[in-house]
């Protein structure tokens, strides 16, 4: 499927820090030194040469000559280093360990570290040991290490570019490395191309001489159109996460090698549209709206994450159009929710906030007036959903009798009673509490009407959605003595940022807690959703598993093993899987698997086939009429 390089193209790699994660004599230093006092100050001293040689502020003589000095190490330590650095080959070397067997003729190891524990490792991924051009050690009779061959060209200043030189390839030659000495093969013109590697360390002044920079071996690969073991480097995946998301997520994303971009506060539309230009992933909260305008900006836009419940700030629709996959988080941040809401309720009807006040200021009020238990209360809610439900059962738990209303038919839990009618319920409850979503046609369901019907001296709630309550009619409510307390946490407009004043009405009012939605926003809560959300994306991402998505068909899908795997995302309409198969049968490709889920607006297909076919096959199925998307994954 893939082209493989020309017979007369060569890749020579470096070892320390592209090839292994770390730089050897490092590593040496820490087995060599164990149990020294003074081992900590001593590899900082080895670190900051290294630093200074690959930069090429020393010579490579020096760098060489002090870093063996200080190492005192012997030949018995040598095993326990290749043992280490085993450990610490570079990801994506391990991932196509297939493509350095394959072109293990061509690929040559050229470092100014040393044979005696390079070989031993590289010749594990099929690279060959005659391959290998480095250093070797000199050792005394007890078998200190004490130098190094100065003969060798490689222990110089130069000594790259006079092994390349010598060994005279007569092809495209492709460098790939991390320090200066690397670069400086393509600075003598011996090479074609240098790629700065920088999955494990990046120099600026190595980057700044590159062709191109390699987060990965992926993508040198993926540059070079070569086997690679991914379908496409995750090191160009680009990830932008908004509105101040947990660092649990950043990691897990940054752990997949992806590039991800982070900004604390929220964008509007037209800033979004600025950024959102080639990014695969966005990551958002509820004051990020992801509008139609939005997503014809989104040129490369696979999925988007809500760290939150709702996705009313999202054009579904418009995603799903688009073939764009939506995940959310419905619940993990429940229990915050639910335990705000209930010492919220506890402390209106104790009046907690008003004395609270009053002794700040001095006032001693040691009155029950208007001082209620729980117990015995009739609690309403407005809404049964996942908060709902475990509000109820919580609260019944500390004595109220539940009431609930949901357009959905919903199964009570413990004695809760269903309401036939909202008007129902706002007759009947104490206390009310809203739990109900985001959809346009639940703007201002609680009004001055709805006001008017509850009982008088009400304590009223809304950690939903701001715009489900008319904040006038609140107002009012409140002013008049209908409503003898409320706990208001989302409002129609909020803030951007920290930095923004917050105006509304509400402020200033007797018997009133104001929160900036924050029901969500425990630790536990987002570090919840920091992990929820991203694991959703990933297997979509990785796997093509849609498995929570809140407007794709819901599809669980195995793991890929020795297969390539086609995603097709199209409209639904009759005769796409027949002619996806159809195309599979014309070019006898063995389908190992193959999965297919529709909603009323898309169907989704999902086929595992043998890693070798035509590239004419992924053409052929991306023109099928009505193609929305077209993945490959392997």
């Amino acid at each position: 499927m893939l082209t493989k390089p020309l017979e007369q193209t060569y890749f020579v790699i470096d070892f320390d820090s592209t090839l292994t994660k770390v730089e050897a004599l490092d590593v040496l230093c820490e087995i060599s030194l164990a149990g020294d006092r003074e081992r900590d100050r001593i590899l900082d001293q080895i670190k900051a040469i290294t630093d200074r040689g690959m930069s090429g502020e020393i010579s490579l003589t020096q760098s060489l000559e002090q870093r063996l000095k200080l190492l005192k190490a012997h030949r018995d330590h040598l095993p326990a280093l290749v043992e280490t650095l085993m450990t610490k080959i570079s990801d994506s070397f391990l991932r196509n360990s297939e493509f350095l067997n394959e072109q293990a003729d061509h690929i040559f190891i050229i470092s100014n570290g040393f044979k005696e524990f390079i070989v031993p490792i590289v010749t594990t991924l099929g690279i060959k040991a005659e391959n290998v051009f480095a250093n070797t050690f000199l050792f005394d009779e007890e078998g200190n290490i004490v130098g190094f061959d100065v003969a060798n060209p490689l222990s110089a200043n130069g000594g790259k570019v006079q092994t390349i030189r010598n060994l005279n390839l007569e092809g495209d030659v492709y460098v790939l490395g991390d320090g200066y000495t690397d670069y400086e093969i393509k600075e003598s013109g011996l090479a074609n191309r240098f790629y700065a590697f920088t999955e494990n360390v990046m120099r600026p002044k190595v980057i700044e001489k590159a062709d191109h920079i390699a987060p990965s071996l992926d993508d040198f690969l993926y540059h070079n159109k070569l086997s690679r073991s991914q379908s496409y480097p995750k090191s160009r995946i680009r990830v932008l996460l908004l509105e101040n998301v947990h660092p649990v997520a950043v990691h897990l994303f940054e752990k997949e090698g992806f590039k991800v971009e982070i900004l604390k506060g929220a964008l509007d539309e037209d800033e979004l549209i600025e950024k959102i230009r080639d990014v695969h992933i966005l990551g958002i909260r509820s004051k990020t709206q992801v509008t139609s305008r939005v997503l014809e900006a989104a040129n490369k836009l696979m999925c988007v994450g809500a760290f939150c419940i709702g996705t009313n700030q999202i054009d579904l629709a418009g995603c799903t159009e688009r073939g764009i996959a939506v995940f959310n988080a419905p619940y993990s941040n429940t229990r915050s929710v639910v335990e705000l809401a209930i010492g919220e309720i506890i402390m209106l009807v104790r009046n907690i906030v008003p004395k609270s006040n009053q002794m700040h200021v001095g006032q001693w009020d040691k009155s029950a007036k208007n001082s209620f238990e729980v117990r015995g209360k009739k609690l309403g809610l407005v809404g049964y959903g996942n908060i709902g439900t475990q509000l109820s059962v919580v609260a019944e738990a500390l004595g109220m009798e539940v009431y609930f209303y949901d357009i959905v038919d919903k199964l009570a839990l413990g004695n809760a009673r269903k309401c036939k009618t909202l008007d129902e319920l706002l007759s009947i409850a104490d206390f009310i509490s809203m739990h109900v979503d985001g959809r346009p046609e639940n703007k201002n369901l609680i009004s001055h009407r709805e006001f008017s019907l509850m009982k008088n001296g009400v304590i009223f709630l809304n950690l939903a959605r701001g715009h489900v309550v008319d904040v006038e009619a609140l107002t009012e409510a409140i002013t008049s003595g209908k409503v003898v307390g409320a706990g208001i946490d989302v409002f129609p407009y909020e803030p951007k940022t920290n930095n923004e004043e917050f105006i509304n009405t509400l402020r200033g009012l007797p018997n009133v807690i104001l929160t900036p939605h924050i029901g969500g926003s425990t630790e536990e809560a987002q570090e919840n959703i920091g992990t929820f959300v991203p694991g959703k994306l990933l297997e979509y991402i990785n796997n093509g598993s849609t498995y929570g998505s809140v407007n794709f068909p819901d599809l669980q899908l195995p793991l890929l093993k020795d297969s390539h795997r086609l995603l097709h995302i199209h409209k639904n309409v009759p005769g796409i899987l027949a002619n996806i198969n159809s195309i599979f049968a014309k070019y006898h490709i063995n389908i190992k698997g193959q999965y297919l889920k529709t909603t009323e607006q898309i169907g989704y297909v999902i086929t595992d086939i043998s890693k070798s076919y035509s590239n004419d096959v992924i053409k052929e199925l991306r023109d099928i009429d009505h193609t929305i998307k077209f993945r490959l994954l392997y």
